[in-house]
């Protein structure tokens, strides 16, 4: 026992020098320059990273919810099924951010991996619809629906190794890079009375297996059905970057990401990398990159802000257009997967955000407001306004209305104008009550247009969502 005793003081004596050489290396000035430096460039990327990677990341946390069950409901079910939601959307509608609350909505995931699945597109008689089928970069590749005058029938949704398969004839092809699309729908409801059609119209939405193509073809429900949701989060700390690695591999990213994604090879982020295991990085850049991604949503937020600020001036107070096709703006790319995941072209449909009034303060449900509507939006098939909480979902309040719009009852000015009112309490003017939209006292809100199929003739620059502009929200003056 003596011996162990010697042994463990030697033992530490030893540990002690070497903490104290160690010490005096890291008070060298050149080595905790190099350590300082490896954290900045480290912290630096990560957040390039951050806002590069999570519009992918934020897709497959999303794909991973919605198919969390094995039968279609709601907006959730399998690969490559059609889900629909066959009521309107409510402030328990948690499928999507910023759901539509004038249409019904039809969700889909395909995987591609197999072979080419057949997407049916029925008639739609006197209904906007569109079917929009997205990357998991979230870039918008195509949208089939009214706005395009899309014959109904079957398009064979082809990935990649498939371009060259042999299709049935009288199909349409659409070739795809990705083996994971993402199909978005809605079919414009015109009113409660209208549910039944456009729940026939869903019907008509279906997805067949290229080889079972042209037989009696059902998909065989699940022996054990699993119907309870299972809802997934972000990674966080190095995980983040580990994910993204995968998913950079799993869907090859654009040949425009190649700069970018060669800076970040540097501190071991890239397809196929997980940094968390990667031995050749110092601790200093894995300590940067976990405080990147710490305050990656900061950063995007930021990003957020400062769009805001910049589109302020020019459309009244809006976050307007320019979504579903980014390029490398990965900034516009990320804000847009934060406020409203899935957003489609603007020439199919145009979208502005509110978050704040004219006078730049932020939207409350503790003040009044008007919005006043000299004439009707540039619209071939319609227009809504709609209120949704911060987070993006329906607020609760006790007419159920969520959103005004072109199949709304609203009480006009003399001269044809409209003036809509944001409030929490019901308005003591009864002629406002039918353009009255509810807000939650102490709570702030946003405010979304939604133009679709939006008149190009009277739009310029309709492909960047530029050209109109929103009519302004005013506090009311008490």
């Amino acid at each position: 026992m003596g011996g162990a005793i010697r042994r463990g003081h030697a033992l530490l004596v030893t540990c002690a020098a070497t903490l104290a050489a160690l010490g005096a290396l890291l008070a060298m000035p050149g080595l905790a320059t190099a350590s300082q430096a490896d954290y900045n460039k480290a912290y630096s990327l990560g957040l390039q990273a951050y806002t590069y990677g999570l519009p992918l990341l934020d897709t497959n946390k999303t794909f991973d919810t919605q198919t969390s069950i094995n039968v279609s409901r709601g907006g959730f079910g399998p690969v490559n099924r059609i889900s629909n939601v066959r009521t309107l959307n409510n402030p328990g509608s948690k499928s999507v951010v910023a759901p539509g609350s004038n249409g019904l909505s039809s969700i889909a995931w395909l995987d591609l991996r197999n072979e080419p699945q057949v997407l049916h597109v029925p008639l739609a008689p006197h209904h906007f619809f569109v079917l929009g089928l997205l990357t998991p970069y979230t870039e918008d590749l195509r949208n089939l629906g009214s706005a395009y005058d899309t014959a109904p029938g079957y398009y064979v949704i082809c990935g990649p190794g498939q371009h060259d398969v042999a299709i049935p004839a009288g199909t349409h092809r659409i070739d795809v890079n990705y083996t994971r699309i993402w199909i978005i729908g809605s079919t414009q409801l015109r009113g409660s009375w209208d549910l039944a059609k456009v729940q026939r119209i869903q019907d008509g939405y279906t997805l067949t297996p290229l080889s079972k193509f042209g037989m009696r073809y059902r998909p065989a429900p699940p022996a054990h059905p699993h119907l309870k949701v299972k809802t997934y989060a972000l990674p966080g700390g190095l995980h983040f970057f580990d994910v993204l690695g995968q998913q950079l591999t799993r869907f090859p990213p654009p040949a425009a990401d190649r700069p970018l994604l060669r800076q970040l090879a540097a501190v071991g982020i890239g397809p196929g990398m997980t940094p968390s295991t990667n031995r050749h990085l110092s601790a200093d850049t894995l300590r940067g990159l976990k405080a990147a991604v710490a305050a990656g949503p900061a950063q995007v937020s930021a990003d957020t802000k400062a769009l805001f600020v910049t589109d302020f001036a020019k459309y009244d107070g809006y976050l307007l257009g320019g979504f579903g096709r980014y390029g490398t703006n990965y900034k516009l790319r990320a804000v847009v997967a934060t406020i409203g995941l899935g957003a489609l072209t603007s020439d199919q449909s145009i979208f502005a955000l509110a978050v704040t009034d004219h006078s730049q303060q932020p939207l409350s449900g503790s003040t009044s407001y008007v919005l006043h509507m000299p004439v009707a939006p540039p619209a071939n098939e319609g227009w809504s306004l709609t209120v949704y909480d911060l987070q993006g979902f329906l607020i609760p309040n006790p007419i159920n209305r969520y959103e005004l719009g072109n199949h709304s009852k609203l009480t006009r000015n003399a001269n044809g104008s409209v003036d809509i009112y944001f409030r929490a309490s019901r308005p003591t003017n009864a002629a406002q009550i039918s353009n009255w939209l509810p807000t939650a006292s102490g709570q702030g809100f946003e405010v979304i247009w939604r133009l679709l199929a939006p008149k190009p003739a009277k739009i310029a620059g309709i492909l960047d969502g530029k050209g109109w502009e929103p009519p302004a929200i005013n506090a009311v003056v008490p």
